[in-house]
């Protein structure tokens, strides 16, 4: 009970600081027509690589700089992070829908269920998962939807496995046992009592996605096959700067930093969050 009191407090601050980060981040994103400083999409070769504000030769009302076309680097990377947020939350969302139905029929009810659903699971994680978002993408065209769809289509069996492992260790607890003797059906078994017990983990895998699909964007983003439109992305910022890294090192730097830091916040806010409301931790 202590060792879990202690992991529930120490949770706090990851909780809070990586929770802070992606509000500010979230917020920044929907107001960004609002907050940025300047048209993300506005050239200007007269004011091509302008170092940030605290470097000779900067610009005011260029904060973080701009890149080789004169665009200003903090409001491209604030309008990036709507595409980011928006791949986050959808691609996330559907692979959890699918994934997590999917392993919680195969780890309770077992059988042949469980067969087919492992199985094609099996079949699924054979296929390397960056090289088959890129495939689909291509085969699907570039574009916002196409994305996501990829994105949910390769990464529902990461829900689907771990969720059917949890499912599978909660139908053999005493408590399913009494809901049986208590007359409830399967599936209202598995709705009322077996799901809120693997809910945390969701939670917590939802929140990794999320980074995940982050990350595959801007994967996608960085080989020209996200968005086929000129609106920012990260990976497609951070292509740029790797072009002009010896002369404007900052256009390379501050969307890694970017990146990094919403990643590291999706996955240590599931965890932090996993610890607090997880009824074994409780």
């Amino acid at each position: 009970m202590d060792d879990a009191r202690i992991s529930r407090s120490g949770s706090s601050p990851r909780l809070w600081l990586a929770g802070g980060w992606l509000l500010v981040a979230l917020l920044a994103a929907v107001l960004a027509p609002l907050i940025a400083p300047q048209d993300p999409l506005a050239q200007d070769l007269m004011l091509e690589r302008l170092p940030p504000f605290w470097l000779d030769g900067a610009e005011r009302g260029y904060w973080l700089g701009t890149d080789s076309l004169g665009r200003d680097l903090l409001s491209r990377l604030i309008f990036g992070g709507r595409i980011a947020f928006i791949v986050a939350f959808a691609a996330a969302s559907a692979a959890c829908l699918v994934g997590s139905a999917l392993g919680l029929i195969a780890g309770y009810f077992g059988g042949w269920a469980d067969r087919i659903i492992s199985r094609i699971v099996d079949i699924w994680m054979a296929f390397p998962p960056v090289l088959f978002a890129i495939l689909l993408v291509a085969v699907l065209g570039t574009g916002l939807s196409s994305v996501i769809i990829a994105i949910a289509v390769i990464d529902w069996t990461r829900f689907c496995r771990v969720i059917r492992a949890e499912a599978m260790g909660q139908a053999r607890m005493d408590y399913v046992e009494s809901a049986r003797i208590a007359g409830y059906g399967r599936i209202g078994i598995m709705l009322r009592e077996v799901l809120p017990n693997v809910l945390p983990s969701i939670v917590e895998l939802l929140s990794l996605e999320m980074g995940i699909a982050v990350i595959v964007e801007a994967i996608l983003s960085f080989v020209n096959l996200s968005i086929s439109t000129d609106d920012p992305t990260w990976g497609g910022i951070i292509a740029e700067g790797r072009l002009s890294i010896h002369q404007a090192w900052w256009v390379l730097v501050f969307p890694l930093i970017t990146l990094i830091l919403t990643v590291l916040s999706f996955s240590q806010f599931g965890e932090a969050l996993k610890a607090r409301f997880d009824p074994v931790l409780r």
